[in-house]
């Protein structure tokens, strides 16, 4: 007796063939010798030639990340690591997208399929939703239309492109793991550290593919689980994957300078690597209207590079390569903010504010992990995702 095969998931319709498998494990690989090991040798450089000769032409101690960024301008090997690095991240989306494009399609009838079938969680869109210039303007990190491009009626082209591009950019680093990450790591860092905080609705900012929420999920396992972004194809993907793997999270279309939901909606508001993509007064915005949404006792929550003020000059300058070369303009600015007085600006009393790294779950002991999660002892340094850095406030 045979029985029917049961529907793909979503991420599994756009298989590659064995030569595109080859071309994204050659990316992958690519990016870790970028990344890793030629990363290295550029720091080594720095310290041996740069730095001595830097010091000597400043007559005064390397204070800012822009001398070292004119420096290694006139650098041959930086100028190649930087082209390395570039092409990489181009070749990152580009290895993906044939195999998309060859399953358009069927991407498109299993998200309509999920999208009218029974299932936790929900997808409201708007058409008429003004997509924000610093999403229009330019590819965000060199992703071939951005995030928000539609090719036809119900796309779904851009969520598969990101979903199977960041698997193949973080392949090469090992950071797609079940038991670690970015939101794993931060729902974890609560729930040891406020033992008493048990979130009942969240709400993910600028929640792309949606791949950051479920850990959340599974940490809070009776939380309800909300998503916002500007881009439909992002939302229609991340809806039919959440529905399958049966998540509740309400999905909607909606810039988050101003929401729809009520005040005091929810007890945890969270971002990751998304607000250095905006200008500092659409951040401003941004963080107000989470303060909005918050219960008092509620925490924001927000993942993103450490700031200048906490980085060596070298690191700094290291960071900010992306301001410079993978269109997201507004990171170095971003970065260069006082983290703790835009909460201020934004309603949360100055002693809620809070800012510190954590180490990646699932890359230490669980001991060590509870240990740094109750300041016990200190987050490994950032870098490579040792260790994330998060920022935000409770609200009072």
């Amino acid at each position: 007796m045979t029985t029917a095969k049961s529907p793909l998931h979503i991420e599994e319709i756009a298989r590659p063939t064995h030569d595109e498998l080859a071309r994204q494990h050659f990316v992958s690989s690519l990016r870790k010798q970028v990344m890793i090991d030629m990363a290295g040798q550029l720091k080594n450089l720095y310290t041996r030639k740069i730095e001595p000769n830097l010091r000597i032409k400043l007559k005064r101690p390397i204070l800012r990340s822009r001398d070292i960024r004119r420096a290694m301008l006139e650098e041959p090997f930086f100028k190649s690591w930087s082209a390395l690095r570039y092409a990489a991240q181009e070749m990152t989306w580009w290895s993906v997208q044939p195999q998309v494009e060859r399953n358009l399609p069927e991407l498109i009838l299993a998200a309509k399929r999920i999208a009218r079938s029974k299932g936790p969680g929900s997808l409201r869109l708007n058409s008429k939703l003004p997509i924000p210039k610093d999403v229009t303007r330019m590819d965000i990190h060199l992703m071939p239309g951005c995030f928000h491009t539609e090719h036809e009626a119900d796309d779904v082209a851009a969520g598969a492109v990101y979903w199977h591009g960041t698997s193949v950019f973080s392949a090469g680093l090992k950071l797609r793991h079940k038991n670690g990450g970015v939101a794993r790591s931060i729902a974890e860092y609560l729930k040891i550290a406020h033992p008493d905080f048990k979130p009942q609705r969240m709400l993910d900012i600028g929640c792309s593919a949606g791949n950051q929420l479920h850990p959340y999920l599974d940490v809070f396992k009776k939380c309800e689980g909300y998503g916002v972004d500007v881009a439909a194809p992002l939302l229609r993907f991340a809806h039919a994957r959440s529905r399958n793997m049966k998540y509740n999270i309400h999905y909607s279309q909606q810039n988050a300078e101003k929401l729809d939901y009520p005040d005091n909606h929810f007890d945890l508001v969270v971002s990751s690597f998304f607000l250095h993509e905006q200008s500092a007064l659409t951040n401003r915005n941004i963080l107000a209207e989470a303060h909005r949404l918050l219960r008092p006792g509620g925490v924001m929550v927000h993942m993103e590079l450490p700031p200048s003020s906490e980085c060596d000059p070298y690191y700094d300058f290291y960071l900010d390569w992306d301001a410079y070369y993978n269109n997201e303009p507004h990171y170095a600015g971003f970065r260069k903010l006082d983290f703790a007085k835009e909460c201020y600006m934004a309603g949360f009393a100055k002693k809620e504010f809070f800012s510190r790294r954590i180490p990646n779950y699932g890359t230490v002991s669980n001991e060590e992990f509870s240990e740094s999660a109750r300041g016990e002892r200190p987050a490994p340094q950032h870098g490579n995702w040792a260790s994330w850095f998060i920022f935000g406030a409770f609200k009072t």
